[in-house]
């Protein structure tokens, strides 16, 4: 769709981007962006840098590094790595890509500031959160040493989140997200999380999971039982997204619970002025990328390949398995702690990724944080006005909204 700088058509670039997507999870996506301005732009990341690129940028003569590329507070979390250890990390990386290091740090930043509502900061409080990532972004990066959050290492709410995950059983967590069918587990459909798949559906995630299982070592670990539609994130809504159930290691208290997600193109890709890396896929993309970014992977990753499409398989990790900052009224020192742990990890992250592929080494990193006075109150202004410019699209695109612009039949 041709655009004109500065003139962007909200409801033309939205239909736009999410044509083609499950019409049933894409009424959701619509429905829960309508909600607040933060929901919003987790699900237009695309929009954001459309626009950011119109405005000048997120300080664009940053060192390239790779980046999450969506990356926000609600784009954290737990999960079991595949060392049976469970870590606090980035947990999303669909965007991921090679780009200004900046980008993240922005986009973060803007985060901060269009969800201040949902946080219940003051103006004040949301500045001082602002300076408190970027000065410890700032730090961990020029420190050049890279670290880790685990159920040892984590402190505050995060250390509780990960001791608590650490002592859930699996028959636990099966319990929670299944029920009984005679003597198999069936996944829940509440309408919230997951919903039913169709024949056709079924047979396709099964054949996708079968694909993964022959090359395995033990393919009947991979033995499917349930398959259900996954609701989960906003941006990606509509996409295929499968939670499947399968064998494990014995059926009913040992079985696993799979995410399967198409994956598509990044949407800092047309920004970024040259040609996108040779990846096999996007989902060979987005795997390559979130293990040279996280500490360690999660368990059960994988590429899978049904071209044109692409998906990411992995073990399914709860929404809920995350701080969410604006879930409960927490105090200001509780925020401060969660925020310093962020801005370190995605220092640590932007390190992990040094000096690979076409990004900077870690010397020009820790040179860049050491310049920071020369940058650090351009780069707040530019994520300010990024903020601004979201809360006025969501404005446009509620209105429309109402108005009837999104509804199924359009």
């Amino acid at each position: 769709m041709s655009r004109k700088k500065g003139d962007i058509d909200i409801v033309a670039c939205l239909r736009d981007f999410n044509h083609g997507r499950d019409p049933v999870r894409l009424a959701m996506k619509y429905r829960n962006m309508r909600a607040d301005a933060f929901v919003f732009l987790r699900g237009t990341c695309h929009l954001y840098f459309d626009r950011v690129s119109q405005s000048g940028g997120l300080l664009d003569e940053a060192p390239k590094a790779w980046v999450c590329g969506d990356l926000h507070f609600e784009n954290f979390g737990s999960y079991k790595g595949d060392n049976g250890l469970t870590y606090f990390d980035l947990n999303d990386f669909d965007e991921a890509t090679l780009a200004p290091l900046s980008w993240d740090v922005g986009r973060f930043l803007s985060s901060l500031q269009v969800a201040s509502k949902a946080l219940r900061t003051t103006t004040a409080q949301t500045e001082a959160l602002c300076a408190l990532f970027l000065d410890s972004y700032i730090t961990a990066l020029a420190s050049g040493r890279i670290g880790w959050l685990e159920r040892e290492t984590a402190t505050g709410l995060i250390g509780e989140l990960l001791q608590q995950l650490e002592a859930r059983r699996r028959s636990d967590f099966l319990d929670q997200h299944t029920w009984f069918k005679g003597k198999q587990r069936r996944i829940i459909c509440d309408g919230k999380h997951a919903i039913a798949v169709s024949d056709e559906q079924r047979s396709r995630a099964t054949e996708l999971v079968g694909t993964s299982a022959a090359a395995k070592e033990k393919p009947d670990f991979f033995t499917v039982i349930d398959v259900v539609n996954r609701i989960a994130g906003t941006g990606s809504l509509g996409l295929e997204r499968f939670a499947v159930l399968v064998e494990g290691k014995g059926s009913p208290d040992r079985n696993a619970l799979l995410d399967l997600k198409q994956v598509v193109g990044s949407a800092l890709q047309p920004h970024l002025g040259r040609p996108a890396p040779a990846w096999p896929s996007d989902a060979a993309r987005v795997i390559a990328l979130r293990q040279r970014m996280q500490c360690v992977p999660p368990r059960f990753l994988e590429a899978i390949s049904d071209r044109p499409t692409s998906y990411v398989l992995r073990a399914l990790q709860p929404v809920e398995d995350r701080v969410a900052l604006g879930a409960a009224r927490l105090s200001m020192r509780q925020m401060q702690g969660i925020i310093i742990e962020m801005a370190r990890l995605t220092a640590w992250a932007h390190l992990r990724g040094s000096g690979r592929g076409g990004s900077a080494i870690a010397d020009e990193l820790i040179a860049f944080a050491a310049d920071h006075q020369r940058w650090r109150a351009k780069l707040l202004a530019a994520a300010t006005a990024a903020a601004d410019q979201v809360n006025r699209d969501w404005a446009t695109y509620a209105a429309a909204y109402d108005a009837g612009a999104f509804a199924l039949d359009q």
